[in-house]
């Protein structure tokens, strides 16, 4: 989880040549007040370019430096992951960006772009859109998740479960697919380029045979040679032939595939018992009467302790289960070592057919040129042909293989594309999202079906099923919708523990489309948010939410320069 603890600023938009600095994780609730131009967004758009080099509103780089100063625009944010405390440093005339952790700043790439990868993908683990749909709802140029298009939902979607990873395997793939393509066409340019130069040997080698009879000895003894390596060929294959028969090492890795698959569906199911239970567990510590029906809880302690040697059971089974995979998965290495070895015997086979193939083939042809004229010595040029041939066997070899791998490629590739693996993670969430959103749209009132498919499109049916889709819907109920959405994936990312975060914004979400009713249940679900939850609420309607939360912070211009008031 990310703690975000402190956002200090400096010539930053309005803001003057001193630091402002406002404690991000001290207080559950915080008010932010103030007139218009007064400098109450100022911090969002801080916490937007301390992050990412860009600010929440749409605002060019070159106008956040403050207008009247000119210069030495700072923005720096500290934060803690874990046990890790990060601080973020990112300056304008002149330019700075740096990461630091306990510390220690983490050394800089040659590219900005590449040292922000490393803050996005490594450390914070969301990119700009993400964190925005987990921790900030606006009314200014931020685009709510209804808004954005298919491919943004996906990338949202994914960033919260963090199955990112497979996209990135998937580009990983191409990159790999495009290198193996590129080395196919260099192997058949070679493979034309032998088989041209075998064709020149062969007519160079018909050409001097037709000169004279000199060396008919030596192409008798070169037959005679060719003969008795055929015969050893063969024998070799006999041999390798009498390991090959009878071998059911196919058979066998079979069925330890089929065991394996097994326990790891055991092991998934497992799995899922223990976060039942630990949820089961988690409800009892935390709460002492039923939140249905208010009634206490009986024999809770009994209870705890019950859900206590479930889960010691459950996780012995599961480590009895993972030890018996690793038994399974050194039983599937030795058979694969055993398929492998039979692999290379038959490979050997077919090596030595080739051989005795092209033997043959050179024996006839030389049979024909011993009746005839031979030149003076064609050893030479016979071994070069040879070669030669080896070299076509061993290109054609290697396009098999290439073309074998490719094949690999693309079944790995169509489980690695949006409707494989990613699609099927995306689907044991998606009862547990709309289950996620119905409920806080209830809690505002707001009393709809709403429904997302795996495509990320919406179904929302009222009461009496009409069919509705967002854009139907006024300004304020859309309003309903997008905070719902807004307080599910802040749960859903805590249940994945990809991108949960203490820190809440609403930007002047209580002065847009809500009405009374509307405010009252948001206050209602601010309220029940967790204890490590840190909410600020930039408003303008600082006296109707005066006294409603723990803290609050009032902006001011001071001769042209924004000042808080805490």
């Amino acid at each position: 989880m990310i703690i975000f603890k402190t956002i200090r600023y400096k010539n930053f938009l309005s803001s003057g040549n001193s630091f402002t600095e406002i404690s991000l994780n001290q207080h559950k609730s915080t008010l932010v007040v103030g007139h218009n131009g007064a400098g109450k967004s100022t911090m969002l758009d801080a916490l937007s370019f301390a992050l990412f080099g860009k600010p929440h509103r749409k605002i060019m780089k070159s106008q956040l430096v403050n207008s009247i100063n000119g210069k030495q625009t700072v923005v720096e944010i500290e934060f803690t992951i874990g046990k890790a405390n990060f601080k973020i440093i990112r300056g304008i005339k002149p330019n700075i960006f740096e990461i630091w952790k306990d510390t220690v700043m983490i050394n800089q790439s040659s590219h900005a772009n590449e040292y922000q990868k490393i803050l996005e993908q490594n450390i914070l683990k969301l990119n700009h859109k993400s964190f925005h749909q987990v921790v900030v709802l606006g009314s200014s140029s931020f685009i709510p998740f209804m808004q954005l298009n298919a491919g943004h939902r996906r990338d949202v979607i994914e960033d919260l479960l963090d199955i990112n990873i497979f996209s990135k395997m998937n580009t990983i793939l191409k990159e790999k697919n495009s290198i193996l393509k590129d080395k196919i066409v260099t192997v058949t340019n070679n493979t034309n380029i032998v088989k041209s130069k075998i064709e020149q040997q062969s007519k160079y080698i018909r050409d001097i045979a037709a000169l004279t009879e000199e060396n008919k000895k030596k192409y008798e003894k070169q037959v005679k040679r060719a003969q008795e390596r055929i015969e050893k060929l063969q024998e070799d294959n006999s041999d390798l032939s009498k390991d090959i028969e009878n071998n059911t090492a196919l058979d066998e890795l079979q069925k330890l595939q089929r065991k394996k698959n097994d326990i790891i569906s055991e092991i998934a199911q497992t799995k899922q018992e223990m976060k039942t239970i630990a949820k089961r567990g988690m409800f009892l510590e935390n709460n002492d009467t039923c939140p249905t029906c208010d009634q206490q809880i009986d024999n809770k302690d009994a209870l705890m302790t019950k859900a206590k040697n479930e889960a010691y059971q459950v996780q012995s089974t599961l480590n009895l289960t993972q030890d018996y995979s690793s038994q399974i998965d050194r039983k599937i290495k030795a058979v694969e070592d055993i398929i492998a070895d039979i692999t290379e015997k038959t490979n050997n086979m077919n090596a030595n057919n080739r051989e005795i193939q092209s033997l043959n083939e050179s024996n006839n042809e030389l049979r024909t040129y011993l009746e005839g004229e031979v030149s003076a010595d064609l050893s030479e040029a016979r071994t070069d042909l040879e070669k030669l041939n080896c070299d076509k066997e061993d290109l054609f070899e290697e396009k098999l293989k290439v073309n074998e791998q490719l094949g690999y490629n693309s079944v790995i590739a169509e489980m690695l594309r949006d409707t494989g693996i990613k699609t099927k993670i995306i689907k044991q969430y998606l009862p547990a999202i709309n289950k996620l959103v119905n409920q806080y749209l209830q809690v505002l009132d707001f009393f709809v079906h709403f429904n997302l498919d795996e495509n990320f499109n919406e179904t929302i049916r009222s009461r009496h099923r009409d069919d509705f889709t967002y854009d139907s819907f006024s300004e304020g109920e859309k309003q309903r919708i997008d905070l719902s959405l807004l307080f599910t994936w802040r749960q859903i990312a805590k249940m994945k523990n990809s991108v949960s975060t203490n820190l809440l914004v609403l930007d002047e979400t209580f002065d847009s489309s809500l009405d009374h009713d509307g405010i009252e249940n948001l206050l209602k679900i601010l309220y029940t948010l967790d204890a490590d939850s840190n909410t600020f609420i930039i408003s303008h309607k600082g006296d109707i939410l005066d006294g409603k939360f723990e803290s609050k912070i009032e902006f001011a211009k001071d001769k042209n320069f924004s000042k808080m008031k805490i």
